[in-house]
């Protein structure tokens, strides 16, 4: 049984070790919060792009980025560069890892964690550095930029991107956003009817309209992955207060045994001095 001066100094560890558990989560929600405020400052650019694709008629647009002949696949992963994230870097790679395990091609890595995983696993990768919030427009755009000249290359059909995504601040889900073939969410929620089909036939472009659908398809990667990028990082905030609140918990919980096993063995150590000193002035008065 551990002494008492042993037990103390273990609490006394704790002790100082939450309030430093404490600080790391204040600064976590404050990044968070930080963060949130300046995000989305491009959302009217982004509608401004989204509304040029309801005047494409897609059918009759004849390209790879719609219709891939290529069926090699590229995958992309964002992690982060730091941990105590409770393993949610390693659940968005083994997402990634799921899809290329079911269709192999090429993967991309973001972030140090990433690369890490990447190694352990032995599947080759090209690699980025970890997501910095103060030039996270320009890595986006450096990142569009090889993923768009390596498929008009013809070197991949197939683009994915898997990323955590803040479902809230406490809970984060991993997330599979197909780039290519390019149907994004907002198409899909507008299908083309009879109506807008025949509004779309008296369109006239004065540029092929391949080549405009590949313009706004570089326009609105590189604006993805800028909020891909951001939620990433919000994900990485949340994830780290979620698993230092956790930490904070058990240690908690360490420490009210370590108390009652301190007033245990206080109490053990009184009671003997109790039986000894009773024991003494027994053979005293005898």
């Amino acid at each position: 049984m551990q002494t008492m001066a042993v037990i103390k100094k273990d609490m006394e560890f704790n002790q100082g070790l939450s309030s430093l558990i404490e600080v790391l989560k204040n600064i976590a929600v404050s990044q968070y919060r930080s963060l949130e405020h300046r995000f989305g400052g491009f959302d009217k650019f982004m509608s401004a792009v989204e509304s040029y694709f309801e005047f494409i008629d897609f059918k009759a647009v004849r390209h790879p980025f719609l219709a891939p002949t290529n069926k090699t696949q590229v995958v992309v992963v964002v992690t982060s560069d730091g941990g105590l994230l409770g393993g949610l870097n390693m659940q968005v790679v083994s997402r990634a890892l799921a899809e290329l395990a079911s269709n192999p091609g090429q993967l991309v890595v973001i972030g140090e964690r990433g690369k890490m995983y990447a190694r352990e696993s032995g599947v080759p990768f090209v690699a980025y550095p970890g997501i910095n919030d103060d030039d996270r427009l320009n890595q986006a755009f450096q990142l569009r930029d090889y993923l768009f000249r390596n498929a008009l290359r013809g070197k991949f059909g197939l683009l994915k991107v898997v990323y955590p995504h803040p479902v809230s601040f406490t809970v984060q889900r991993v997330e599979t956003v197909t780039f290519f073939p390019f149907l994004p969410e907002f198409l899909a929620a507008k299908p083309q009817g009879p109506e807008k089909l025949a509004i779309l036939q008296n369109v006239i472009f004065e540029s092929k309209i391949s080549d405009i659908v590949e313009y706004l398809v570089y326009l609105w990667m590189g604006q993805r992955l800028y909020d891909i990028f951001g939620l990433s990082r919000l994900s990485e905030f949340a994830a780290r207060y979620v698993h230092l609140e956790d930490s904070l918990r058990r240690l908690k919980e360490m420490d009210a045994k370590l108390k009652l096993q301190y007033f245990r063995v206080r109490h053990e150590i009184i009671d003997q001095s109790m039986r000894e000193l009773f024991s003494a002035r027994q053979l005293f008065n005898a």
